[in-house]
């Protein structure tokens, strides 16, 4: 009984792909590509800066300023590529 209810529906709810839904499907998919790909590197730059700056405090404990500073900063510039891969996957699903 279940299977002939689940048969029914499919053949009520299919419907053609046409360009307009296959376009929607390639952006929304090439958004959510971008966006994934594109905040793997971040991350692990950034995981890989706080490891490094931390290593670095516990050995040079005087140079604690000025360690956290440039690892701000490399953090910042590692970010900027998660920016971008943002920015592009907004582009894609509103401009597209």
């Amino acid at each position: 009984m279940y299977l002939a209810w689940a048969q029914e529906a499919v053949k009520t709810t299919t419907q053609a792909i046409t360009p307009d839904v296959l376009l929607k499907v390639a952006k929304y998919l090439g958004a959510g590509l971008c966006m994934g790909l594109g905040a793997i590197g971040p991350g692990i730059g950034e995981g890989v800066v706080g490891g490094k700056a931390c290593e670095a405090i516990a050995r040079q404990p005087e140079l604690q300023g000025v360690i956290l500073r440039t690892m701000l900063l490399a953090d910042a510039i590692a970010e900027t590529t998660g920016v971008y891969s943002l920015i592009i996957a907004i582009l894609l699903i509103f401009v597209v």
